[in-house]
C-alpha cells in the first residue's frame, strides 16, 4: 500500500501530470493546464505534430516527446527514467483526457508501481460531455469506449451489456457508426439513444431518438463525418427487457440460421452464440439444431 500526497514529496522523484486538452474548442483549455504544460520538464504527446499546433497557439516551449500505442514500451521506459531522476512530465492525448481509451493508462500504472506521483487535472472529455447533454439518466452509467469492430467478439460484448440497467457510453468512428447502430438495435431492442458529433466545435450536433430513428437518419444521406459519442439508455422494465430479447419468437433452428445468414458465421459459432443468448447448454442447442434425438 502507498499513500500518495500529491503536493508533498521527499523521495526525489518527479510527477506525472495527466493534462486534458480541448476536444475541439481551444477556449476550453484551463489556466491550470496551461501552467503545467509550460512549467513541466517534458511534454509527452500521442501525436507530436498535433500537439505542436496547441503549443504554438498557447506559446508553450516545453520539450516535446512522443508517447503512443506503438512506442509506449520504449518511450515509457525513457519517461520513467526521467521521472525517477526528478523530472516532471506532462502527458497529453490528441484531444480530451489522457488515459481514456489510450495508452496513458499504462504509463500511469507504471508510475504508481514505482511510487511516482500521478496528478490528474480536470478538463475536456467527450464521454461526459455527450452524457450530460443526452437527456438520459446520469445517476449511474458505464463507459465502454470502442466496441470490437465486428464478428463474434462484438456480439459477445453486446450480449454481456444487454441487460445492464445503466446508461451506456460508446465511442465510434464515422466509418462504422451505421453498422454499430444496426447491431445495437438487433441486440438491445429499440432503445433511446443520443448521438453527439463534433463536440465543442462549430458543427456540434446531437441526434436524439430511438435506434430505428437513428438508423433511418443515417440511411441514404451523406456519409457521416466526425468522431461519434453514442449514449444509450440502459435496460428498463420487464416489458422493455422482453422486447430486447429479439430472438424470443424464433425457434432454435431459426435463431441459429439467423446468425449464419446475417453474420456469415459457421454453424459451430452460431450454435455457441445461441447457447449464450438463451442461457442453455451448447450441447442441447447442437442436438436440437442438428435434429439429433436424445438418448
Amino acid at each position: 500500500m502507498w499513500e500518495q500526497r500529491s503536493f508533498q514529496s521527499d523521495n526525489g522523484k518527479g510527477c506525472l501530470f495527466l493534462v486534458p486538452t480541448p476536444i475541439g474548442n481551444l477556449e476550453d483549455m484551463t489556466y491550470r493546464a496551461l501552467d503545467v504544460l509550460k512549467t513541466a520538464d517534458l511534454l509527452a504527446a500521442e501525436d507530436t505534430r498535433h500537439t505542436m499546433k496547441l503549443c504554438t497557439h498557447f506559446n508553450i516551449h516545453t520539450p516535446l516527446v512522443s508517447y503512443h500505442e506503438h512506442n509506449k514500451k520504449a518511450s515509457g521506459d525513457k519517461l520513467l527514467a526521467e521521472l525517477e531522476d526528478g523530472k516532471n512530465v506532462a502527458l497529453v492525448t490528441d484531444a480530451g483526457t489522457p488515459g481514456i481509451s489510450d495508452p496513458g493508462a499504462d504509463l500511469a500504472a507504471t508510475c504508481i508501481a514505482h511510487q511516482i506521483r500521478v496528478i490528474p487535472l480536470p478538463g475536456a472529455n467527450a464521454a461526459l460531455s455527450g452524457l450530460i447533454a443526452s437527456g438520459l439518466s446520469t445517476d449511474h452509467f458505464l463507459f465502454y469506449g470502442f466496441l470490437p469492430r465486428a464478428g463474434k467478439a462484438r456480439a459477445q460484448v453486446l450480449d454481456a451489456l444487454r441487460m445492464l440497467p445503466y446508461t451506456l457510453i460508446f465511442y465510434e468512428s464515422p466509418f462504422r457508426v451505421k453498422d454499430t447502430l444496426t447491431d445495437l438495435r438487433q441486440v438491445f431492442g429499440n432503445r433511446q439513444i443520443s448521438i453527439s458529433r463534433e463536440l465543442t466545435k462549430r458543427y456540434e450536433t446531437f441526434i436524439r431518438g430511438t435506434f430505428e430513428e437513428a438508423i433511418n437518419f443515417f440511411t441514404g444521406g451523406e456519409a457521416p463525418k466526425g468522431e461519434f459519442c453514442l449514449v444509450v439508455d440502459g435496460s428498463g422494465d420487464a416489458e422493455t427487457r422482453e422486447d430486447e430479447l429479439w430472438w424470443s419468437a424464433l425457434t432454435i433452428q431459426e435463431h441459429v440460421d439467423h446468425y449464419i445468414r446475417e453474420k456469415g458465421w459457421r454453424a459451430k459459432e452460431a450454435i455457441k452464440q445461441v447457447a449464450i443468448d438463451r442461457a442453455q447448454p451448447k450441447r442441447d442447442i447442437y442436438r436440437i439444431y442438428h435434429q439429433i434425438e436424445s438418448q
